[in-house]
């Protein structure tokens, strides 16, 4: 039976399936958890002032909610029999976390930097070889993404900050650099192992490689394409799928990013219309990703999104464009308030978030730039969510509301962790 309870007459056990209100803002990505701490309890009592409860919890509402069971690789990356149970076992609800985080944010970002500059040299270099017809340096791709997947499972805030660093004029090479970090991040999150960590982040860097192959007036036209162009562009996908096929060294593993990037989960993406979870797990990994930087970063022809609104975006699109347990996890990975987003404090303080709190994603690290008279601090002071107590006024920190991008003329890379010495 289901029912419409007050969040005071909650109790653990109980099943939630509908809250009072929509998902942004909340903790609980995904209608349908069982209640198990009392710190879900509090949650749910803070924010909402009723929800609705079933005592038949084993409708399908969030597959996600099974138990963790083995996958192998093969099976994860490709759609082929039996991939139906893959992605529920790999994203359960409350799963252990395969990864910890091994060392802070400003003690990994001296590595990040070193590791972000040499890989966009490296793509670069892939660019150049590519358009004079050399074979690309696979030896070094390798140990650039090796690289990469070390500093994420030490701690990928580093390497997500660094995705904040935008020019538009570098798109095509920087977007190449960043849905890898993304990737990489994201496959952490989701638990897959070093290995397939370092397939995914292999396709994610080369996924678009096709675009080398497209006319620069079509990839950069500040218009809508016509019929023909947008066929034209279309092709970067068999384009990149040949290179890479041609290339010795790539398994085909990383080659079904490329491959199934634009994808759809609906049926409605190219080259193919695969739908649902034939796609494969680092295809439909590949959509989101790509999406996302796509639409966060600025373009000829759009200015992008704050990160906040490009995962609303996302989260709109969940079950159309987007594998709807996936999305759930991506906001879940990349925090209810995503790591560069302008945030105004229940002060009236103006922040910045600089680290996402893994275990409580309402809390995050901010620099606070600006005080309650909207007045900018001499001394930018870096404020615990999670640890905060209450300041004079008795009232404990925490965030209000986002705000757009570049909100009070604040630039949120202006305030870049700086290298632990």
């Amino acid at each position: 039976m289901n029912r419409k309870i007050d969040v005071q007459e909650l109790r653990k056990g109980m099943y939630v399936y509908e809250l009072d209100r929509p998902w942004v803002g909340t903790p609980f990505l995904f209608q349908g958890f069982e209640i198990r701490t009392d710190e879900e309890l509090s949650t749910l009592r803070s924010l909402c002032q009723y929800v609705y409860i079933t005592d038949d919890p084993g409708k399908p509402m969030a597959p996600h909610t099974r138990p963790l069971a083995s996958a192998t690789p093969s099976t994860i990356i490709t759609g082929d029999t039996g991939y139906a149970d893959v992605l529920p076992r790999l994203i359960p609800h409350r799963a252990p976390a395969r990864y910890r985080d091994q060392v802070s944010l400003d003690q990994e970002m001296g590595s990040a930097r070193i590791l972000e500059s040499t890989t966009r040299e490296l793509i670069y270099t892939i660019m150049d070889d590519v358009r004079l017809g050399r074979s690309l340096d696979i030896q070094r791709t390798r140990y650039a993404i090796g690289g990469m997947v070390e500093s994420v499972v030490r701690n990928p805030d580093a390497l997500v900050w660094l995705t904040q660093l935008k020019n538009k004029d570098e798109y095509t090479a920087l977007h190449s650099l960043r849905v890898c970090i993304l990737a990489l991040t994201f496959g952490r999150h989701l638990g897959l192992s070093e290995e397939d960590l370092e397939l995914l982040g292999t396709g994610a860097l080369l996924h678009d490689i096709g675009k080398l192959r497209v006319p620069n007036d079509i990839l950069n036209k500040p218009a809508r394409l016509t019929d023909r162009e947008y066929e034209i562009m279309k092709s970067h996908v068999p384009l990149g799928v040949q290179i890479l096929d041609n290339t010795r060294g790539i398994p085909a593993a990383a080659v079904t990013v490329a491959h199934s990037h634009h994808e759809r989960y609906g049926g409605t993406g190219y080259i193919n219309g695969i739908t649902g979870e034939k796609i494969g797990l680092f295809g439909l990994i590949g959509a989101v990703v790509d999406s996302y930087d796509a639409i966060t970063s600025d373009r000829s022809y759009h200015a992008g999104l704050s990160a906040y609104d490009a995962l609303a975006r996302l989260y709109d699109a969940r079950g159309t464009d987007f594998h709807p347990a996936l999305v759930e996890q991506f906001i879940q990975c990349m925090g209810i308030y995503p790591i560069g987003s302008i945030v105004e404090l229940n002060t009236g303080s103006v922040g910045v978030v600089i680290t996402v709190n893994r275990e409580r994603r309402l809390r995050p690290k901010v620099a606070v730039v600006l005080d309650e008279n909207k007045k900018p601090h001499a001394v930018v002071p870096v404020i615990d969510l999670y640890g905060a107590g209450a300041e004079t006024s008795g009232m404990i920190p925490e965030i209000r509301r986002v705000l757009p991008s570049g909100a009070y003329n604040i630039n949120a890379n202006n305030y870049l962790p700086t290298v632990a010495v």
